[in-house]
């Protein structure tokens, strides 16, 4: 009784077994075809790339391309082997003397290597060379790269290496600088639909084109990975597979509904968002897989909010393609980049929270919100037109409606901001290019330091009262020299912002004169004065006397309450006074 051949997954059934069946990749293709064609074949090969893209089976057709002798076994190297002569077979059904595959992976060490250092001094039993197959090479040990770099450099005529790697970046460059390399692209989206409808119709099986897509973008450029799915499909739908079932098998969000979510999120319909999830979730989609998926989705929105014009990823439906390009065309920058911004954030705690859903509901509702908040240039035009920034009103959550269509952040996206201006208790900073009427113009240089303040400009401030001696003070010019450590841009920030302030031009230049003491050392200076002043007085020599080890602490300022010719307010002007101050509340 004859036993059914064994099922053959179609990953490997559907294995290309020469370069004319291999799909994206066609740099690596064209080069090995001139190679061969010219005879200038490498001693050695590296591929990298993802997983499932052809690494391993771009290294066996490459062992036989060298090895083929054609049906008549006269043939040399070829580009398209033919399969039917004895070293064809042989290495399509892994049984080659002359082909040596090893996993790196599972022998790492340099004792490894050295068998096959003593095995290339052999000539080849049957074929034209003899092919070393290293897979996943990065993993092998330091001392065994080291131990196979001679032999790699200058190996007998006869042996060719051929290794595969994931991680091309744990190569040591000294393998490297002896081997060609090729990197192998991720397969584009429409050449993996193309190829998985061929595969389809070849196993009789009924697939939609919107299966298929799904299919081909959760394979991520690997073929491999894609074979596998739909082979996965093809059993769970019975060999009949449309959307909705590859949907469910994989936990994947409806696109539309993606559309949908991010629609109601813009314009602050929670409850509607929230259903959406909900209900996503209950046919089976992945919290994190949807909140993916509104991620794809801003990143795509904001390319063609950048590109302009249709959209044109093809593997899209057209009606969901004309809806972003609508979508794209009413939001603004701001706003993309704040939903980028928060849906990545939001993407990284729900795969970590215990309860997805939970974590990515959360999420959804600081979204919402944060659609409803106005962006810096609404807040800058709310200051300029009606003297305080817009805020969004309290309510229970944010509500839609139509508003204004610019390009600038969330109102001007089309969505609603229900904003109110806020009477501010402090003088707004001036916006750019608006000119700030002032009462009276600064008369001296400490005025300037003065009107910084009032300005909100304290880093300016500061700068001019520690890092600037002034040389001359007349209106409309000043003269200074900068210490060694002020910021060299600074003459330049003053002469703006005094032309901001005062809508007048002034002119504000370095010297190479010592000029003044900066403020603060004048400051310094005075108060040192003031302390000497005090301590000379005969009532604190006499408390520092009656109290050892008493020390003179804060000389403040005192102002009568009231003005007066008394010869005491000369006491005043000297820095205490007499009547009112008792100078034993000066001291420590």
């Amino acid at each position: 009784m004859n036993q059914p051949a064994p099922y053959r997954v179609l990953a490997r059934k559907y294995r290309p077994s020469n370069f004319a069946e291999m799909i994206g990749q066609d740099a690596l293709v064209r080069t090995l075809t001139n190679a061969i064609a010219t005879g200038r074949i490498a001693q050695a090969f590296i591929l990298t790339g993802v997983r499932g893209v052809g690494k391993t089976t771009t290294a066996r057709i490459i062992a036989r391309a060298l090895n083929c002798t054609g049906a008549d076994g006269t043939g040399g190297p070829t580009i398209s082997p033919c399969g039917v002569c004895d070293n064809c077979k042989a290495i399509a059904e892994d049984r080659h003397p002359d082909v040596f595959e090893m996993d790196a992976a599972s022998r790492t060490g340099i004792g490894d290597i050295r068998e096959i250092i003593e095995a290339v001094r052999y000539a080849p039993s049957m074929a034209r060379y003899k092919i070393y197959i290293i897979d996943e090479v990065h993993m092998l040990s330091t001392a065994a790269f080291n131990g196979l770099l001679k032999t790699l450099e200058e190996p007998p005529p006869h042996v060719k290496f051929v290794f595969a790697t994931t991680e091309i970046r744990k190569v040591p460059v000294t393998v490297l600088s002896r081997c060609q390399r090729f990197d192998l692209k991720r397969v584009e989206i429409a050449v993996l639909n193309a190829h998985f409808k061929r595969i389809a119709e070849t196993e009789a099986a009924q697939i939609d084109d919107d299966a298929l897509t799904l299919i081909s973008r959760a394979a991520e450029g690997s073929v491999r990975d894609g074979l596998s799915l739909l082979d996965q499909a093809i059993a769970h739908g019975a060999g009949s597979v449309n959307a909705e079932l590859v949907r469910d098998m994989l936990g994947l969000a409806d696109r539309g509904q993606v559309f949908a979510l991010l629609d109601d999120l813009l314009h602050g319909r929670l409850p509607e968002a929230l259903d959406n999830l909900q209900a996503q979730y209950r046919v089976g989609a992945d919290p994190a897989v949807v909140l993916q998926d509104l991620l794809d989705l801003t990143h795509w929105l904001t390319r063609v909010k950048v590109i302009g014009g249709t959209p044109d990823d093809v593997t899209l439906p057209e009606a969901q393609r004309n809806r972003g390009r609508d979508l794209a065309a009413k939001l603004g920058m701001p706003v993309l980049a704040r939903s980028w911004q928060m849906l990545l954030k939001g993407l990284q705690e729900v795969r970590g929270a215990p309860v997805p859903l939970a974590a990515a509901e959360m999420v959804l509702v600081r979204f919402a919100y944060a659609a409803d908040l106005p962006s810096p240039a609404d807040l800058a035009k709310e200051w300029k037109e009606k003297g305080g920034p817009g805020v969004p009103a309290p309510g229970p959550r944010p509500t839609g409606g139509a508003n204004s269509t610019g390009g600038g952040g969330g109102a001007s996206a089309g969505l609603a901001v229900s904003a109110q201006p806020r009477a501010m208790s402090v003088q707004p900073a001036p916006q750019p290019g608006e000119t700030v009427a002032l009462a009276t113009m600064p008369v001296n240089f400490p005025a300037v330091v003065a009107l910084a303040k009032d300005m909100r400009e304290g880093l300016l401030a500061g700068e001019l009262v520690n890092d600037v001696h002034l040389v001359s003070f007349e209106l409309g010019r000043i003269e200074l020299r900068l210490n060694p450590g002020a910021p060299h841009d600074l003459p330049g920030r003053l002469t703006e912002k005094l032309k901001l302030w005062t809508g007048q031009r002034w002119v504000v230049s370095l010297s190479k004169l010592p000029g003044e003491p900066t403020l603060a050392e004048q400051e310094q200076a005075e108060d040192t004065a003031r302390r000497a002043h005090a301590q000379a007085h005969p009532l604190v020599q006499a408390v520092l006397i009656a109290f050892p080890g008493a020390m003179l602490g804060e000389v403040r300022e005192a102002v009568p309450a009231v003005e007066d010719t008394d010869p005491a307010a000369e006491d005043v002007a000297d820095g205490y006074a007499t009547d009112d101050v008792d100078p034993l509340d000066e001291l420590d």
